[in-house]
């Protein structure tokens, strides 16, 4: 009897061998390994490879057998439809990001930093751009909705306008995290804001005290999007200045960098030229420094020049740029913690929540005292 059961696994051993070898070269011969190839190989029913390959608690399978599938999955190749996994078991494992401008260093930095949180958790991330088109913003929004995601997280130009949308994503359980700057109303979903006041409120101060006293604001934006709280939040620390509003503007243009160049050319040839220029974001205010070099303007001593979001380039322009920093690193942390929170289901959350990030005037050698010319 002894014998007879050696020779059962001896024979058991060389079927699993000469099925995993035929497998693996029909796999060869008709591309992608399948289920039923890897249990071909390993000599056991199709529904038994697939209990055992997705560890469910149900496999009644022993142990040698499990090691046969695993060993015929790991010779043959195969890798599970991840997108059938995710439906049978409602959960994929992905999430979604949205963005405005993906040629913008500021939302890739931000990817950058949710990608490692996501893979700590064993999440992929799906990144889509609006690119800085607000139509189509709208079909991006549902778009990524249909792409077998978990949760999103979403830059957005307007949260309010959004509103309905977000609503409904909230009541339909969808875990949804929106990422900004704060506005009067608060998001109908998770959100992680940027408060821009205590950035913008210093970065006033050192300009003001530098001895300027002529202001504009470029507002690189979307076609059709509002300027936003940032815009607000400069004109009222500077009426706080008792300036008049001659002594400030605020200019739209584009969202390019050729676009705020060409705005801040008409700027620094007008009559009354600024001599401080605060931009909605570090790419805008690139563009104010080269238009600057062309015309011959020294910075900081003719015009100083602040960005916002401390993107990592701008400290390392032949004159570094002054900005106003986001804490960038955490405000994705945290998108990824409420996400995550959702997803997993940790903590039954019937209200959303929303996490506020203060940002920081950094000076560098793009602003500084106005030069005193005398006549």
């Amino acid at each position: 009897m002894e014998g007879k059961n050696i020779l059962m696994k001896n024979t058991m051993a060389e079927g699993f061998k000469g099925g995993a070898q035929a497998a693996h070269a029909q796999g060869l011969r008709g591309g992608k390994v399948r289920l039923k190839d890897v249990a071909a190989a390993a000599g056991v029913a199709i529904n038994t490879a697939s209990t055992i390959l997705n560890r469910r608690p149900n496999s009644w399978a022993s142990k040698e057998t499990e090691e046969r599938v695993f060993k015929a999955a790991a010779e043959l190749g195969y890798r599970p439809n991840r997108a059938a996994l995710g439906l049978r078991i409602g959960r994929f494992h992905t999430v979604g990001l949205l963005v405005a401008d993906i040629n913008n260093p500021f939302y890739t930095s931000f990817a950058h930093f949710l990608t490692l949180e996501a893979e700590r958790q064993g999440y992929d991330l799906v990144i889509e751009t609006w690119r800085n088109d607000l139509q189509r913003e709208l079909a991006c929004l549902e778009d990524i909705l249909d792409r077998q995601v978990d949760g999103v997280v979403a830059f957005l130009s307007d949260h309010e306008v959004h509103r309905k949308f977000l609503s409904r994503q909230f009541s339909a359980g969808m875990p949804f995290v929106v990422v900004g700057t704060v506005a009067s109303d608060v998001p109908p979903v998770d959100s992680v804001l940027a408060d821009f006041r205590s950035g913008l409120r210093d970065a006033i101060e050192h300009l003001y005290t530098s001895g300027h006293r002529q202001y504009a604001f470029v507002c690189a934006l979307a076609d059709g999007q509002a300027d936003g709280q940032r815009a607000h939040f400069f004109k009222e620390l500077l009426a706080d200045r008792h300036l008049s509003p001659s002594s400030y503007e605020i200019v739209r243009c584009g969202p390019e960098i050729s676009d705020a160049h060409a705005i801040a050319r008409k700027l620094l040839t007008a009559p009354r030229r600024p001599t401080a220029i605060v931009a909605l974001n570090d790419l805008g205010a690139m563009g104010v420094l080269r238009a600057a070099s062309e015309l011959g303007l020294r910075v900081p001593a003719d015009l100083s020049v602040v960005g916002v979001d401390d993107t990592p380039i701008g400290r390392y322009l032949p004159v570094s740029l002054s900005t106003i920093a986001q804490p960038l690193q955490d405000m994705a942390r945290r998108a990824w913690c409420l996400m995550f929170e959702r997803i997993e289901g940790v903590q039954p959350k019937p209200h959303m929540e929303q996490a506020l990030f203060s940002t920081t005037f950094v000076r560098r050698e793009t602003s500084g005292p106005l030069r005193v010319t005398t006549s």
